[in-house]
């Protein structure tokens, strides 16, 4: 009889439960969002790989870090706690920061999205769910909500919402610039070196020391709701 490793198997069903958040086949919609990157590249900022991998790196440890992942690091022991009130305060913090109607769109629907996928699995509780659905819960809260039924550590889920990130911007990219596959592939291996750092600042992060200050990214995200042609939803 082979021996049987229990922590090694919990270890992996977190590992695949993480994977499986941050995969783009995920069904919501994620992949139809550029976060203002085609503006990006209709108004001349960008223009090559080099820019292309400049601009998503600032961006990650600029906007991602300071914001989305920062809330990410409080939501999930909020969710674990059954901290209600401060799900719901970190869920407003989002809401008012989204600075035009794009970036605000986008997540609510991916939101709204990833709570109906959890409708369908086993790991969030029937009042958790109800909570998430009554604050009409963003991304990032509905995102910690899902990792928060893992056993997985928070910078480890961080890690997990920064990688998931960085495939659909290189998609977005990848379409834009446009640039080929290898091309997308350095810059996804650029921002997966990245990563650990935009999550280590992340999780350093107080309450009051969020940020949601792009203001460049905020314009070209206006503009691309006039934008002539468009792929994407922003």
């Amino acid at each position: 009889m082979r021996p049987t490793d229990d922590a090694g198997a919990l270890a992996a069903t977190s590992l695949l439960q993480l994977i499986w958040l941050a995969s783009p086949a995920l069904p919501i919609g994620g992949f139809s969002y550029s976060e203002g990157f085609e503006a990006v590249v209709g108004y001349g900022f960008v223009a090559t790989e080099i820019e292309a991998s400049d601009w998503l790196t600032q961006q990650l440890h600029v906007t991602l870090a300071r914001g989305d992942l920062a809330v990410v690091a409080r939501a999930i022991p909020a969710w674990r706690r059954d901290d209600l009130a401060s799900a719901g305060e970190l869920n407003a913090w989002i809401l008012q920061t989204r600075e035009t109607s794009e970036l605000r769109l986008q997540t609510a629907q991916m939101g709204e999205s990833l709570l109906q996928w959890l409708r369908n699995q086993n790991t969030a509780t029937p009042s958790r769910l109800a909570a998430c659905a009554q604050m009409r819960a963003t991304y990032p809260v509905t995102f910690a909500l899902a990792a928060s039924a893992t056993q997985a550590g928070v910078r480890d889920c961080l890690l997990a919402f920064a990688f998931g990130w960085a495939e659909n911007m290189v998609q977005a990219t990848v379409k834009s610039v446009p640039l080929g596959q290898n091309a997308g592939q350095r810059i996804l291996a650029r921002l997966a070196d990245e990563i650990p750092s935009a999550v280590a600042h992340a999780l350093r992060l107080a309450d009051g020391e969020r940020q949601a200050f792009a203001p460049m990214l905020a314009i070209l995200s206006s503009r691309h709701e006039t934008q002539y042609s468009r792929l994407f939803r922003s």
